[in-house]
């Protein structure tokens, strides 16, 4: 079961922007992520609980931030549920569905996600619509995104090979990309996230 620490910066100008301590691992239907998170001056300010069918599906997301949650999964697409702590009539909160296959957001555990959701073969490219959820207020927001894996490399360490998948992740309408390395489970590298602290190893690429 890994376990260990994410920092979060922006990608201009390396502001850091908090970091969330998770713990992941495969069950006998899919895969579970969960974590906390953290503002920079170290402040509770957030969770990510994320489950996975067996095809790297999303069965129950549940998101919180800054007292905003968002609750969702797949049903005919993508549904969910957006609402605060303080919306006691539910008068703000909101219904969402969208035909699209994966959610999205800060959290390093939807880049996980997708990557396996995708099985690319190396040197493959698609393209995949997802809702990512925005900071701080998790407003939904549905992209095209664009996957490539663009190599695979293996590299020795003291508990055995480590296999990383470099992805090459872009944002279809803005044109943005950038690298997102993958070991198993875990994230080693992505924009704006550093993997700081792997208390076990990443548990097997499925």
């Amino acid at each position: 079961m890994p376990s260990g620490r994410y920092s979060f910066h922006d990608t201009h100008d390396d502001t850091p922007l908090g970091e969330e301590r998770f713990s992941c691992a495969a069950g006998p239907s899919g895969w579970r992520y969960t974590s906390q998170t953290f503002a920079p001056d170290g402040r509770a300010d957030g969770a990510v609980d994320l489950t996975l069918d067996s095809r790297f599906r999303p069965v129950r997301l549940e998101l919180r931030r800054e007292g905003w949650q968002v609750r969702g999964g797949t049903l005919a697409g993508l549904t969910w549920v957006r609402t605060h702590v303080e919306d006691v009539d539910l008068s703000h909160t909101r219904e969402g569905q969208e035909k699209a296959h994966a959610f999205a957001g800060r959290s390093p555990a939807f880049l996980v996600a997708t990557a396996r959701m995708l099985a690319l073969s190396e040197g493959a490219s698609t393209r995949v619509r997802v809702v990512s959820f925005t900071e701080p207020v998790l407003a939904p927001r549905t992209l095209d995104q664009g996957w490539t894996l663009e190599g695979i490399e293996t590299h020795p360490t003291d508990s055995g090979p480590l296999t990383v998948r470099r992805f090459r992740v872009a944002d279809l309408e803005t044109g943005e990309e950038g690298l997102v390395h993958l070991a198993g489970d875990v994230v080693l590298s992505a924009p704006g996230v550093e993997l700081e602290d792997l208390e076990t190893p990443p548990g097997p690429w499925i």
